[in-house]
């Protein structure tokens, strides 16, 4: 189950790295590190010489690799979990729509073969995609897996532009052909109220308050922060989003009513707690993954049966790391995507809560869980493909595929809110808090201002200034070296030594 040759497998090579034996291989399917003298020994020998050779060619060529990426060493075990399929699945495929036409008989249903219809349609799509689409920045634990997504990706897009299209009535009735129990307005449950910890007036039990808020969404919020942690990969991020959208809870909770929470709901069982702890262990997690050692090995090249166990444990972890540098003061290109990022983040927080408002979907619903699936597999790899084109434009040329997809999956989403219920989405924000927000933006604008313009004008003044006057000491001091040779400072001459020369050359004329 080793992974293929491919355009990462130039990284599995070190300059100078010998080749493994099969005395090195291991019982967990990884190879050890050969002892420093064997290398020292083996880098005189001409294989040596030659690998080493191939090795500084093959990191020349490679030039998508950052400092930050991990080493990997792959095998190239090549097998039949690797191989391309296309002609199996098409042989498939056809058998199934041969059945369907030949031996099987259409029923007098409308509505059941339309659904029937759409539903044959997506699988012909997603077996389409499966096999000829375009694979991605991850390959574990297999690339058809990704591309899977990405296929899935393009049909719920198709699916919010046509519920875009349609009526509000229409398109809230259409989800009865999902669920029939949908389609039904639902009130929205109200988390505030009353904000006791502890309520001395409830004998049976004074902290019901918070027995309340420990509903299903208590590890929802953990679990999507710990997988939110690891699709950024920065703890600063993280932590900027999460307070980012208690604050909008607070000032939306006019429009939606389960945006009104109790204060210890926001600040303690949601920052602290929930989604502290999530970004806490997400962050350790980051930290194994960047020191793991990336040397992978075929299954049947292992000769214990516990390495070939944890070898196909380690199928699900990532084939290589990059350790993401977000670096978003170090220049204006770097400081916008990173808000856009925060930006499209919040937006689609937003979304989950709004969507379900005017879809008439209950928050327990599949539908809602289902799209939080979706997003925790889409995701990572979108952010992914958002960091190469950020970090290295002149390889990535252009944003990928992924990222393109769920941006404007985003987008859609807040359409179809804005369409389907404007009145909530107009409701007039309180004064207080429209001045708070204003205040944030003058204050990120002032500072963009003053970090990429003022004081880089300032920064190119000073130094432009200091060369000025580098050049002008240096010209003087160019100067006085001329006029005096030896370094000595120059005495006035007399007029008898400007017409005769020297005394020492007078006194030898006279001899």
């Amino acid at each position: 189950m080793a992974k293929p040759d491919s355009k990462r497998g130039a990284m599995a090579f070190v300059a100078g790295r010998p080749a493994a034996t099969p005395e090195d291989q291991v019982n967990n399917g990884s190879l050890d590190q050969p002892p420093s003298s064997a290398s020292h020994e083996a880098s005189h020998t001409p294989a040596a010489a030659s690998k080493s050779k191939s090795g500084k060619q093959t990191s020349k060529e490679n030039l998508s690799r950052r400092i930050t990426e991990s080493e990997v060493y792959d095998d190239g075990t090549n097998t039949f979990f690797w191989r391309a399929h296309t002609v199996t699945v098409l042989f498939i495929l056809t058998c199934a729509l041969v059945y369907v036409t030949l031996l099987e008989e259409t029923p007098h249903d409308t509505a059941f073969n339309t659904k029937r219809g759409i539903i044959a349609s997506i699988l012909v799509f997603l077996c389409f995609g499966v096999t000829q689409a375009k694979d991605g920045p991850f390959t574990r634990p297999h690339p058809a897996y990704w591309r899977f997504w990405l296929c899935v990706t393009v049909v719920y897009e198709l699916f919010l532009i046509f519920i875009l299209f349609q009526t509000v009535h229409d398109g809230r009735q259409f989800m009865k052909y999902i669920d029939p129990k949908l389609g039904v307005p639902l009130p929205e449950r109200d988390y505030g109220g009353n904000c006791l910890i502890y309520d001395a007036a409830n004998n049976t039990d004074p902290f019901h308050n918070l027995w309340d808020k420990m509903d299903g969404f208590v590890p929802a919020h953990f679990l999507g922060w710990y997988i939110k942690t690891l699709m950024i990969r920065d703890w600063w991020m993280c932590m900027i989003i999460s307070v980012m959208f208690e604050f909008l809870e607070y000032s939306l909770e006019h429009q939606l009513p389960n945006f009104s929470e109790c204060w210890w709901d926001h600040w303690i069982m949601d920052v602290l707690v929930c989604n502290g702890l999530g970004i806490y262990c997400g962050m350790k997690t980051l930290g194994w993954l960047s020191m793991k050692p990336y040397q992978w090995q075929g299954l049947w090249n292992i000769p214990t049966y516990k390495g070939k166990i944890k070898r196909i444990a380690f199928q699900f972890t990532p084939y290589s790391w990059v350790k993401f540098e977000w670096n978003p003061a170090s220049d204006l290109r770097r400081w916008l995507a990173v808000l856009g990022i925060i930006f499209m983040f919040l937006l689609a927080e937003l979304n989950t809560f709004y969507l379900k408002f005017v879809l008439w979907m209950p928050p327990e619903h599949y539908l809602v869980l289902l799209r939080l699936v979706f997003f925790v597999n889409v995701g990572g790899v979108a952010m992914r493909e958002i960091y190469d084109f950020m970090d290295d434009p002149k390889f990535h040329k252009k944003l990928g595929q992924q990222a393109w997809l769920v941006a404007a999956i985003t987008v859609t989403e807040f359409l179809i809110v804005l369409k389907y219920d404007p009145h909530t989405i107009t409701m007039p924000i309180p004064f207080i808090v429209t001045q708070c927000w204003l205040l944030g933006m003058v204050l990120i604008v002032s500072w963009t201002l003053w970090r990429f313009f003022i004081r880089d004008i300032t920064l190119r003044y000073k130094e432009t200034r200091r060369r000025k006057q580098e050049d002008t000491g240096d010209r003087g001091e160019h100067l006085g070296n001329s006029n005096n040779g030896n370094g000595s400072p120059t005495t006035p001459s007399s007029g008898r030594s400007k017409l005769n020369g020297s005394t020492e050359s007078v006194r030898q004329r006279k001899s």
